[in-house]
């Protein structure tokens, strides 16, 4: 270990390859007290608040596996807001949707239940990066937790789910929102026009009351 400032995040992230580059650009100054050898060096970190309420409001995240070979392999996760679960400061966990079958993922953690995990909130340009160690958990051993997996605050989501990821925690960084576009969804988009036409729907509103108005009076004048 380097200095008493290692963390669980730099200890697994940075290598002496990261450090080579960082010493070129000189970001080794930010970055170089929190390396370390070995990735079990620093406390284990948990989701502080902020991040919590992130992951627990995402409807996408990435997955990222190493195959037997050695290769990487990212996987897109997607499902309605709340579909993550943070059950404490130290565990995620989500249900495994129905898909293709191909079970590139799930074979993965079989053979290493290494993972990391990308969360991007769009409308605040906020990304997450989570390394942990995943458990697979079967229906046919915990029916109730993955019943559990298939609920949000609105309800039941209605899709197939034989089992979920359980994900214990090992490191977390939020880094900078440079390059990240502002994107917004379609509920968000209608948030915001409702908002918007609030003002232009009570001058609409003042405006066909006074027409009635006018329109009486018309009427009452002709009528004498």
């Amino acid at each position: 270990m380097r200095t008493n400032d290692t963390t669980r995040y730099g200890a697994i992230a940075f290598s002496e390859a990261s450090a080579e580059r960082q010493r070129a650009t000189g970001s080794i100054n930010w970055y170089g007290h929190q390396m370390a050898d070995g990735d079990n060096s620093g406390e284990r970190q948990e989701l502080d608040g902020q991040t919590a309420a992130l992951i627990r409001e995402t409807d996408s995240l990435f997955v990222a596996t190493v195959t037997p070979s050695g290769w990487p392999y990212v996987q897109h996760r997607g499902g309605p807001k709340g579909f993550v679960h943070v059950l404490d400061p130290s565990t995620i966990a989500f249900g495994d949707y129905s898909g293709n079958q191909q079970f590139v993922t799930l074979g993965n953690v079989d053979h290493d239940n290494r993972v990391a995990l990308f969360f991007v909130d769009y409308p605040t340009r906020t990304r997450v990066k989570v390394f942990g160690r995943a458990e697979i958990i079967e229906r046919t051993d915990d029916p109730e937790f993955i019943d559990r997996m298939l609920t949000t605050g609105d309800g039941l989501i209605r899709t197939r789910c034989e089992r979920a990821f359980r994900i214990d925690v090992e490191a977390l960084d939020r880094n900078c929102i440079k390059n990240i576009p502002v994107k917004y969804s379609a509920e968000r988009m209608a948030e915001s026009l409702t908002l918007a036409r609030e003002p232009l729907n009570d001058q609409i509103a003042q405006l066909q009351r006074r027409n009635e108005e006018l329109e009486a009076e018309i009427a009452r004048l002709r009528a004498e």
